[in-house]
């Protein structure tokens, strides 16, 4: 079986699971970096780098670095819980993982938390913390987590009409949670796209932002084996995705305690995805 497609499978239960980030087309990839002015997030000058539009001015995609971003590593963890989650969240369900910021906090790791708006509403407090610290950069993972195409893992579908101002309400409601750092970053639903999502995305001036590593935390419950699949796949400019939801991912912030150390023994360095842009 061929690396793409283990990691298809593994997407495939992640998506069923979490209904996270997937993989799709990047045909975008290759397009040069450049400074985005007005974007959501951005400040101008010295903002976070985005990358050109793609053909037809389609979204463009980014899934990992250059080979000049050399032993640099970027690990996002993705805030899920679509909007109609808030009577499980009031049930006790925990969608938050304070502990792992924390211990991100501790092993002083540089992170990007693609975060939804549904998320940053429920958990205003932690927005607000996580988007002041310098360590962490926020990023946008829709307001409602629903799929930008059909047939995503069961997600109810947006109408694409209504895609780009979903981007926009997930980063009005970062605004109004206080958090500063927030980046023009997107990761869709599920990850599931396709040039119509990309082209119906394009308005909210953002880009897109995939990954090469697939952790595996959703629902495992091995941490060991969860650090094991990242150990084994993260080459120089990796972007790793993984989850800050304790109620599906239970294990991430134990298997974050064994990557971190391992990696940073092979001579990585940590950085966030406006860091590994850039290179």
């Amino acid at each position: 079986m061929t690396r793409y497609v283990r990691m298809l499978a593994t997407v495939a239960v992640l998506g069923a699971a979490l209904a996270g980030c997937g993989g799709g087309p990047d045909s975008s990839a290759s397009l040069s970096a450049s400074r985005a002015s007005g974007a959501p997030g951005s400040t101008g000058v010295g903002a976070p780098p985005t990358m050109a539009p793609g053909p037809g001015g389609l979204t463009p995609v980014f899934e990992r670095g250059t080979p000049a971003a050399g032993k640099t590593v970027a690990l996002t963890f993705d805030a899920d819980m679509t909007a109609d989650q808030g009577t499980r969240a009031a049930d006790g369900e925990q969608f938050d993982n304070p502990a792992l910021i924390s211990l991100l906090r501790r092993l002083d790791v540089p992170s990007t938390v693609f975060m939804t708006g549904r998320w940053a509403e429920e958990y205003p407090s932690q927005a607000k913390e996580i988007g002041r610290d310098p360590l962490f950069e926020v990023a946008n993972h829709s307001y409602s987590h629903y799929a930008f195409t059909g047939d995503c893992y069961g997600l109810p579908t947006i109408g694409r009409q209504k895609m780009a101002e979903d981007v926009r309400r997930a980063f009005t409601a970062f605004r109004a949670a206080g958090a500063r750092n927030v980046v023009p970053y997107f990761r869709f639903p599920g990850g599931c796209y396709d040039d119509a999502a990309l082209r119906a995305l394009a308005p909210a001036k953002v880009t897109a932002v995939q990954w090469d590593v697939v952790s595996g935390d959703a629902f495992a419950t091995d941490a060991d084996a969860v650090a094991e699949q990242v150990l084994k796949d993260v080459k120089p400019g990796s972007l790793v995705v993984m989850h800050c939801t304790r109620s599906a991912a239970p294990v991430t912030e134990e298997a974050v305690g064994k990557i971190v150390p391992e990696l940073r023994k092979r001579g990585y360095r940590f950085v966030k995805v406006s860091d590994l842009m850039r290179r």
